[in-house]
């Protein structure tokens, strides 16, 4: 009994230091309490956290990032989001779960990948952009929490992030007109069919498949907000943070079905070209 109630002891000391690499060393980055290796500074509306020697430096513009994303959503952070500005490929590949340039997590945290940095500096892309998208995840998770996470429609949570950090045109994302058009050129992926099996399914005549649809759900998003109202679709997303049923949400927020929605939104566009 004695030597079982050892191995025990040791099998939960061996577990705990491995919880405890993880979170400061490891996957589990974004949920850590101990920050090393970085300086972190806390401002009013965010804390903004860099890995020591990134040459990129200076992200206090980030503070206003956070009232613009809150205006927006006309939602509010429960607590301040943690901005992880990485400088060294290898230091995000161990503590990122994500290969994406940027990815927010439900807590807060959002972990900023070194190359995104460089691409911003070389004028490829913009940060702030990005960054704007992120925390609109971020936001969202925050207000609707962990289990309702699992079940917010996600072409939604793209759409909107996309929508509001006006990311249509910019990089590798086409513009609402030319969305428009490789929708009329019969591009399209059902909205429930995103990130599901059905998704690499549907054939896409598109240069870049995931901003396609990103731009996609953005002028469904863009659609709802002329064709009804802004506090409309805005009682809409909120709703939805704790109404499961996204085609109840729907019918009740905008007084029509879902599908019959995106056939009319459909017919709008083909519409677009004809005088």
């Amino acid at each position: 009994m004695r030597k079982l109630l050892v191995l025990a002891g040791v099998t939960c000391l061996v577990a705990l230091f491995g919880l405890a690499y993880e979170l400061v060393f490891g996957k589990l980055f974004p949920f850590t309490p101990v920050v090393l290796g970085f300086t972190c500074q806390e401002r009013s509306h965010v804390v903004v956290c860099s890995e020591d020697d990134n040459p990129f430096g200076g992200f206090e513009w980030t503070d206003d990032l956070v009232g613009g994303v809150e205006k927006s959503h006309e939602l509010t952070f429960k607590t301040k989001p943690r901005l992880f500005f990485f400088g060294k490929d290898e230091t995000y590949a161990r503590r990122s779960i994500s290969k994406a340039r940027v990815c927010a997590f439900y807590n807060g945290a959002v972990m900023v990948s070194p190359w995104i940095q460089r691409e911003d500096a070389e004028g490829l892309l913009s940060l702030r952009v990005y960054l704007t998208h992120e925390l609109s995840h971020s936001l969202l998770y925050q207000n609707m929490g962990l289990v309702r996470k699992l079940g917010y429609p996600r072409w939604l949570m793209e759409g909107v992030a996309t929508y509001s950090s006006n990311q249509m045109g910019t990089y590798l994302y086409p513009s609402q007109e030319g969305t428009h058009a490789l929708i009329r050129n019969g591009n399209w992926i059902p909205p429930e069919d995103y990130e599901t099996e059905r998704e690499d399914e549907v054939p896409l005549s598109v240069e870049n498949r995931k901003p396609f649809m990103y731009t996609e759900f953005a002028c469904i998003v863009s659609d709802l907000n002329s064709q009804y109202s802004r506090s409309a679709f805005l009682g809409y997303l909120k709703l939805l943070l704790t109404e499961p049923d996204h085609d109840a949400a729907f019918q009740a927020s905008f007084g029509v079905g879902f599908d019959e929605y995106l056939a009319g939104f459909r017919e709008r566009v083909v519409q677009m070209t004809r005088p």
